[in-house]
């Protein structure tokens, strides 16, 4: 079996593209849908594309160290850009092509990117309503146009005279090189010098570096926060074939230089740009090998943005180190089919997609029946299983056995044939995962892991193996990576993976990673005695109260998002007496409550009436059952508006902005707060 290639052997992210390439250069590398139907492209495939994308981004003259921006959805155009920029020594930016324009501007304009890539010129319009002419960048590609530029029509070329920045992709591109020229590519790319090792800066002695677990993590020497422009690099010949033969192409960059600025999210405040090497990303996706081995033969379905660094790192490195297959699904929307279709053996997913399937198949199946019942004792029996497993209970009795056996066969495999029956791995990060689903997926047999980490630690801290899975725990750190409980019980990490800091913030870095190289995280952690690391909220996020009680808002409001009728939910109660939530309701749930409370439904008033506010209370006193007196809700705000990025009340990862929500709905909550405090309903109905 193909070896996975080790951070030491890849050197760089470029390294290990090249490597991949002269490995299996007939291997699949990627599927994606085009023109009605699934297309494959090979590794020397990719290739050749990468060399045309280095030919167009040599063309611009942009020195080494140049940020270039990308703002596309999950694809081959991704992949190419991002290794074509990395050869020639550019800072990738990705960008959000959810993520509003005003934050758009603001990563433009504090990266300083060069050239920026949009999937069309809908986003540009946008932009430059902001009334900001980036007067950094030199170029700015549309991979389609809508005419939403002044000038230009869907079909034809941007107008240099409104814009000579303006290019479309097509324009842009160097033409595709022939079968010869190809051909040529392929026998240059299979003879891999066998002295990137040595040329990358890793060196003989990174493997115990990256095996320990005890020393300080090593850093780099300088990382500036901007790039001098006096050094470009000479240009390559204008064919995009004759590329391959370049010594450029062969990454002999360190490791430790930048190679991506990956934006926080900006939860309350501006978005942060997070410096991360090649060094960070290469031993972070080698940390999670390690963690959960992967396989050649695997075959991951991507729909998490590439802009997200768990994406990117897990998503697109890890399977590009272990030669497997990425597909990428065509969207949100179609990813039940894409499942279907391409049924792949890895599944990367945050919580709330999780989260839809659970609500989808609990509101199907009602709260009464024989599927009912058949469901609920499949999970119950299928959960025992697994804790008997873990060893954490006793094994099942001969009687539970033969009833798996049959349920197995009648439910469970029906509902993991939806995820497309042959799941290997199925990951949850980004956010916690509820106790309640968790459970549910693992007790119909699906192989779930879950998993920590931010985008400083390039990002993934920790992990389970799917034997290992434990509800409410994230697992033990990845391999290399040291973690500590500072004060507060804030989590601390340490490792080859830890960022540099902030773009062009000395201040904010300082503060984030200390003298003797450790992340505060800002989250606060719980360790037991087996190394398994429980996420218990946000320092900044804390609400305490009036009556000194410290509470984390973020798992109530998980737990409120399971009521059907609830879908977002912000918890407040700083310096109160107690709890209050603002509930996004949602639709078909709201009108069929409002039909049997007798309300009408569109009527604003009807969110404020007395019967909504009770059966509000009632469910969301439900779903807080396993919370402590201190943190229940005893009052509510209703609202049909939705939370979106467009309306900026969620941020691209889809992380509350709390500030603006608490501006937002600060007159209504200060209405709530002046009222005398409501009895506590009780937890059924």
């Amino acid at each position: 079996m193909d070896e996975p290639i080790a951070p030491e052997a890849a050197g760089t992210l470029t390294g290990l593209f090249r490597l991949r390439v002269s490995r299996t250069p007939r291997a699949l590398a990627y599927r994606q849908f085009e023109n009605g139907r699934w297309r494959d492209y090979r590794w020397h495939e990719i290739a050749a594309e990468v060399a045309r994308w280095r030919a167009g981004l040599a063309a611009e003259g942009f020195a080494i160290g140049d940020r270039v921006a990308m703002s596309l959805p999950n694809g081959v155009d991704w992949v190419c850009f991002d290794q074509a920029a990395l050869t020639l020594g550019l800072v990738t930016v990705p960008l959000y092509t959810t993520d509003s324009p005003g934050n758009l501007a603001h990563i433009l304009a504090d990266s300083g990117a060069r050239l920026v890539l949009l999937d069309s010129d809908a986003p540009w319009a946008a932009l430059v309503a902001q009334a900001d002419p980036l007067p950094a960048l030199q170029r700015v590609l549309f991979r389609r146009l809508t005419g939403a530029v002044p000038g230009s029509a869907p079909g034809s070329a941007p107008s240099s005279a409104q814009d000579p920045r303006l290019r479309t992709l097509d324009d842009w591109l160097p033409a595709k090189p022939t079968s010869a020229a190809t051909a040529e590519m392929e026998q240059t790319l299979a003879k891999a010098p066998s002295t990137l090792a040595s040329r990358s800066g890793f060196g003989s002695g990174f493997g115990s570096r990256f095996g320990s677990r005890s020393g300080s993590t090593p850093r780099p020497t300088s990382h500036p926060t901007s790039h001098p422009r006096s050094h470009p690099r000479s240009h390559p010949s204008s064919h995009p074939a004759s590329l391959a033969s370049q010594s450029e192409f062969d990454s002999a960059a360190d490791p430790d230089e930048l190679a991506t600025l990956v934006y926080t999210s900006g939860t309350t405040g501006r978005s942060k740009g997070v410096m991360l090497s090649h060094r960070n990303i290469l031993t972070n996706a080698a940390a999670v090998i390690a963690r959960i081995p992967p396989r050649p033969s695997d075959v991951f379905l991507s729909f998490l943005p590439l802009a997200h660094a768990f994406e990117r790192t897990v998503g697109h490195y890890l399977p590009m180190m272990a030669g497997c297959t990425i597909a990428y699904a065509r969207s949100i929307d179609q990813l039940r089919d894409d499942l279907m279709t391409i049924r792949p053996t890895v599944l990367l997913s945050v919580p709330r997609v999780y989260d839809k399937v659970y609500l989808a198949i609990q509101g199907k199946l009602g709260s009464e029946g024989i599927q009912r019942r058949l469901l609920d004792t499949t999970v119950r029996i299928g959960w025992q299983r697994f804790q008997a497993n873990q060893g954490r209970q006793a094994p099942l009795s001969l009687m539970d056995q033969i009833r798996w056996s049959l349920l197995d066969r009648l439910v469970a495999r029906k509902i993991r044939g939806r995820l497309g029956g042959r799941l290997r791995v199925a990951v949850s990060g980004g956010a916690p995962l509820s106790a309640t689903v968790g459970r549910f997926f693992v007790g119909l047999g699906l192989p779930l892991t879950e998993g920590y980490g931010l985008t400083e630690a390039a990002p993934v801290v920790t992990g389970t193996t799917p034997p290992g899975f434990r509800p409410g725990w994230v697992g033990p750190p990845l391999p290399g990576v040291e973690v500590r409980l500072g004060a507060q019980q804030e989590l601390c990490v340490r490792g080859p993976n830890v960022c540099a800091g902030y773009w062009q913030q000395t201040a904010a870095t300082a503060q984030a990673i200390d003298a003797e190289g450790w992340l505060h995280t800002g989250d606060i952690g719980e360790i037991d005695d087996d190394g398994f690391i429980g996420i218990r909220g946000r320092l900044k996020e804390i609400i305490v109260t009036s009556t000194g009680e410290k509470i984390p808002p973020t798992e109530m409001e998980s737990a409120l998002t399971m009521e059907p009728l609830f879908d977002q939910a912000m918890v407040v109660g700083e310096g109160r007496q107690f709890l209050a939530a603002v509930l996004v309701l949602s639709d078909a749930p709201w009108r069929r409550l409002a039909a049997r409370l007798g309300l009408d439904p569109d009527d604003p008033s009807s969110l404020a009436d007395p019967l909504a506010i009770d059966a509000a209370l009632t469910r969301a006193a439900a779903r807080l059952s396993d919370f402590p007196g201190y943190a229940q809700v005893h009052a509510v705000h209703l609202t049909r508006s939705a939370w979106t990025i467009d309306n900026g009340l969620i941020t691209p990862t889809m992380k509350l902005k709390r500030p603006e929500l608490m501006a937002e709905f600060g007159p209504a909550l200060e209405a709530l707060y002046s009222r005398p405090r409501p009895a506590l309903r009780g937890k059924s109905g």
